[in-house]
């Protein structure tokens, strides 16, 4: 499906989608915790399913209510316990999401049940290592990288699991929500300086909401400074009954930066401005480029003010890459964005669809090894924009529509439904004029 977005800002009150980050990790905790978990999620994605899809296979009864998810546990997933006769063999189709993969494999390790694990788009391309090494050296059996489906056999075992810093957290987040079906001591020690840290905060937060005590600390690690993260294995995951997801501000980043964009702003109900979701700080970096915000109890606003490019380090919100981008194509002066080369490995490469994306709309990008160098511009021409099946980069060009001279059509706009299936219903609520084509 194409997508063209005709010129004109951005403007109203939109509610912020479920939060992605979250859902994901609470549906695994919820599946291998006894007793049934309501999950309150009020939207869902083909990433979200894909984690309920996955879940199922293994055995749990995962079923979509009106406020979300009911959630019946995988029998008999502690190392205890023998394999959960649902769970042996199971194929896994992670879809296109990155985190269901990287979370649930080492969950299949964990339950050691035979699973296989597949996956489509760019996902077979995407990296495991060094957490397939880890996996490996801890009684894990696994077909080669780089091939699916991917085979997992054995059984893991607890220990100590030692990550680099520089890879992705979904590693880390792995390995702790493979932990309590371990029922033994489990540390994962990473070294200094951690990428995307929030996103292991979001996992930890996830697990003591279910029981889970998770020690943080810092050690001496092989590389040198280290956090460590402990899983005792004396706690075993116990369901809260009701839960609830927040709302997502990594999609509402989009919304808020065209908000930046627009002399009367947008304003996103739904958001914890305290959530442990690292893309909160979309914030203060729309903030540093000058936009207007404001905070409050139910969510965010942004508005337009002098927008002046600046020094932007994305290391621990590197998917705020896109609105950041969109905001700093209209921004006066250069924005140089560093800190992101794990974009590289994403949907697409996004530094560099970031930056395809500004110029074939007339602005001026430069791509970076880890980063971008973005020249504002008060109007660009509008144009074509290859989404690459990429979420985030059809949600950009959509967003820079509204300050463009001309329209903006999306190719393969359909990408969205990863993430934000309702995107292009709530850019038309905010007056944004949108036209589908098959």
């Amino acid at each position: 499906m194409n997508v063209t977005v005709e010129p004109g800002p951005l403007a109203g009150e939109v509610t912020a989608p479920s939060s992605k980050s979250e859902a994901h990790r609470l549906l695994i905790c919820a599946a291998f915790a006894p007793g049934t978990t309501d999950i309150d999620c009020t939207t869902t994605s083909e990433d979200i399913d894909a984690t309920a899809r996955c879940l199922s296979a293994l055995g749990a009864r995962v079923t979509r209510t009106r406020r979300g998810f009911r959630v019946v546990p995988v029998r008999g997933t502690s190392a205890t316990d023998n394999i959960p006769e649902a769970a042996r063999g199971a194929l896994l189709d992670c879809g296109e999401s990155g985190s269901t993969l990287r979370f649930l494999l080492p969950v299949a390790a964990a339950l050691g049940c035979d699973a296989s694990l597949t996956g489509h788009g760019r996902l077979p391309e995407r990296p495991l290592s060094p957490l397939y090494e880890e996996l490996v050296a801890h009684g894990t059996e696994l077909s080669p990288q780089g091939r699916m489906p991917l085979r997992v056999g054995g059984r893991l075992r607890a220990g100590r699991f030692s990550l680099p810093g520089n890879v992705s957290s979904q590693y880390v987040s792995g390995l702790l929500l493979a932990a309590p079906l371990l029922a033994a001591p489990v540390e994962v020690v990473v070294s200094e300086p951690v990428e995307s840290l929030p996103y292991i905060d979001i996992t930890v937060s996830a697990l003591r909401r279910f029981g889970v005590g998770v020690d943080e600390g810092r050690v001496e690690g092989p590389d040198g400074p280290a956090r460590s993260y402990v899983v005792s294995g004396s706690d075993g995951l116990v369901s809260p009954g009701t839960v609830s997801v927040g709302g997502d501000w990594s999609n509402a980043a989009f919304w808020l930066a065209a908000g930046a964009l627009s002399d009367d702003g947008v304003a996103v109900r739904g958001l914890d401005v305290r959530s442990a979701q690292g893309d909160r700080q979309a914030l203060a970096a729309l903030a540093l480029l000058g936009a207007r915000v404001l905070r409050g109890a139910e969510g965010a606003a942004c508005a337009h003010d002098g927008l002046a490019g600046r020094e932007l380090d994305v290391s621990s919100c590197p998917d705020l890459v896109p609105p950041l981008a969109a905001v700093a194509a209209f921004a006066e002066g250069v924005t140089r964005i560093t800190g992101a080369a794990r974009l590289r490995l994403k949907e697409s490469d996004r530094i560099a669809t970031v930056s395809a994306a500004i110029n074939s709309l007339g602005g001026r990008a430069t791509a970076l090894d880890d980063g971008l160098v973005i020249e504002g511009a008060r109007e660009l021409a509008g144009g074509t924009v290859d989404a690459a099946n990429d979420h985030r980069i059809a949600m950009m060009a959509a967003v820079m529509a509204g300050r463009c001279a001309g329209p903006v059509t999306i190719l393969g706009a359909e990408c969205v439904n990863k993430s934000y299936p309702a995107f292009f219903e709530d850019l038309s609520s905010l007056g944004g004029n949108v036209r589908k084509e098959s």
